[in-house]
């Protein structure tokens, strides 16, 4: 017997069609929902009619679209997987190493099933937790994924829901956590049909992407309920260790209770209840540390979040030319130091690409609660061209980058293919059946980067095939020259971290940072542990406070003698202390 069920608040009337046979369905109950018991079992195509239109449309919580999100539903057994992670237990997010992928790209196949096939690679880097870009199902073959349509669906060209599963069980008998890129602030603009349900978006509020998700308006409850249900299910169902929440800072939400701290309270209590560890990581742009706050010292109560303040702080000092959009509000090593103790720059200061005051102070947070990184989907992708640090600022300042967020106080996070300053592109790609749409998109895309200044005729076209095609993973080249020589130095790095007590320690004012804006160069202190970059365009001689013995270096002849070190440019050294200091 299964119980399908649809919450429909203003139809007078719903049906259910099943195997072309319709239903008019019991209800509404008290809280406006459909019901109809039935003897289908898994397999079984339906989709539900309101009233009187003659379209059937899918299941708003439908858990597979096998023929794409303007086609039925078909029921799934999510108990039928045969799971051998029992004994899976997620390390914790303060000793993790982060490593996002697009499955679209990381294989030629773009596949879950041909990326449990580069796991192993994983391992042996060192990374613990493999994060997703989205895989709720959405208009086309291939995405970004952050026009997800049918959020309970996994997207059928990646393999579909039993696919997820296999790649997380995959992951977990190898030791790595899985997060999953989950995006509540909005849907797509094709297959949306929860609006013919239920008012699932007001137009009382506007975002980057139309009207705002219903969190506070009439009716909201029920959409609240659907958004936590979702974020339950790929935690429950699909075993996933995490969730990475998109832009929650366009999240409109006024409630007594934030929408985030609702789902923050229903994880904790399935956590308890699967007794495994469970964690929310946002992306926000608010520079608002309550959200990371702990609920009971009156914050939301969230793990972690993305931190872009430390990207932009750390790009701009590497790739001084580039100074417009938000990065006219970066270039200075003060700023990078600042980052590196600090975590916010805009922390209650002027933004002159705000053109406001932004930001608050962390105070006693754990830098922990932030993540740390030069390269993201989105400081990738969302450039013209999709191109990398080692492409923008060269190989050697890549491997500044590498040394600088791996051994910073934050979460250190990876962006496919930087292990190995991969020559592939991450370029935004999409595919919209209607040529209008299409258009829209790609207009839209060139707008978007006029006010980075960048020519709209180099911007590839997100509707085509080749562009996505060009973003894949080249695998072949990962053991030749430089690209050997990085995955040989992210290596290197991440054991650093891993095997030295003093770098996991993300306690506030752990890290010092001392620089020299005119000689470009910055000394950072972590315990036993000391990192000296030189920026600059010529050798220097540097001091530092105690004898060191060198641990790393990205390139050249380092020499040191005493308290002196001779930095070639474009250098960074990390350096160890002979014996600890007394406190």
């Amino acid at each position: 017997m299964h119980i399908f069920s649809v919450w429909a608040p203003f139809a007078k009337r719903v049906s259910i069609s099943m195997n072309g046979v319709m239903q008019i369905m019991e209800g509404p109950d008290p809280h406006k929902w459909r019901r109809w018991h039935s003897d289908a079992g898994p397999g079984v195509d339906y989709g539900f009619l309101i009233d009187d239109d003659p379209k059937i449309y899918p299941d708003p919580r439908s858990a597979w679209q096998p023929n794409g999100v303007h086609g039925l539903s078909r029921l799934y057994d999510h108990d039928a997987f045969s799971w051998t992670d029992e004994k899976f237990q997620a390390p914790p997010l303060a000793s993790s190493i982060l490593y996002e992928l697009h499955i679209g790209t990381f294989t030629p196949e773009g596949t879950f099933d041909a990326a449990i096939q580069h796991l192993d690679h994983l391992v042996r880097l060192g990374i613990t937790h493999v994060e997703l870009m989205p895989v709720a199902s959405f208009e086309g073959d291939h995405g970004w994924g952050y026009d997800g349509v049918a959020l309970y669906a996994v997207h059928e060209p990646y393999g579909g829901p039993d696919g997820l599963k296999r790649f997380v069980n995959a992951a977990h008998v190898k030791g790595l956590a899985v997060l999953l890129d989950v995006v509540y602030n909005h849907f797509g603009p094709a297959g949306n049909y929860t609006g013919i349900f239920g008012p699932y978006v007001t137009e009382a509020h506007h975002t980057p992407w139309g009207g705002a998700v219903n969190l506070e308006d009439a009716e909201s409850n029920e959409v609240r309920r659907f958004f936590c249900d979702n974020a339950l299910m790929w935690l429950r169902d699909y075993h996933i260790d995490g969730l990475r929440l998109d832009a929650v800072h366009a999240f409109v939400d006024r409630s007594a209770i934030h929408f985030l701290e609702q789902l923050a309270t229903d994880v904790e209590v399935l956590e308890a209840a699967l007794g495994r560890r469970l964690v929310l990581i946002a992306e926000s742009d608010l520079n608002d540390p309550r959200v990371v706050t702990p609920r009971e010292a009156g914050g939301l109560g969230l793990d972690a979040q993305w931190s872009d303040d430390f990207h932009h702080a750390l790009f701009a000092v590497l790739h001084p030319n580039e100074r417009v959009g938000y990065y006219e509000d970066f270039g200075t090593l003060a700023q990078l130091a600042k980052a590196l103790t600090h975590t916010f720059v805009y922390d209650g200061l002027y933004s002159h690409h705000r053109k406001r005051i932004h930001g608050r102070l962390t105070g006693a947070l754990s830098q922990h609660r932030f993540l740390g990184y030069i390269q993201t989907h989105d400081q990738v992708g969302n450039r013209a061209v999709g191109d990398r640090i080692n492409h923008t600022a060269g190989i050697n300042r890549a491997k500044i980058a590498a040394a600088m967020f791996l051994l910073a106080p934050f979460v250190p996070m990876l962006f496919q293919g930087e292990e190995w300053a991969a020559s592939s592109p991450f370029q935004y790609f999409a595919d919209h059946d209607d040529p209008e749409l299409a258009r829209l998109v790609s207009d839209g895309r060139k707008k978007e980067f006029s006010v980075f200044g960048w020519n709209p005729q180099s911007i590839p076209d997100p509707e085509s095939a080749t562009t996505f095609e060009t973003s894949k993973l080249k695998w072949g080249e990962i053991n030749d020259g430089e690209h050997a020589e990085m995955l040989e130095w992210y290596r290197a790095l991440i054991h650093l971290r891993r095997s030295t007590p003093c770098l996991n320690d993300g306690s506030a004012g752990n890290t010092r940072a001392t620089y020299d804006e005119a000689a470009k160069w910055i000394c950072i202190q972590r315990g036993t542990i000391t990192v000296i970059c030189n920026l600059g365009q010529k050798e220097q001689l540097l001091t530092v406070s105690q004898p060191a013995s060198m641990v790393l270096a990205s390139r050249g002849e380092i020499k040191i003698a005493g308290h002196a070190v001779n930095l070639l440019p474009d250098t960074i050294v990390v350096l160890k202390e002979h014996s600890v200091r007394n406190a």
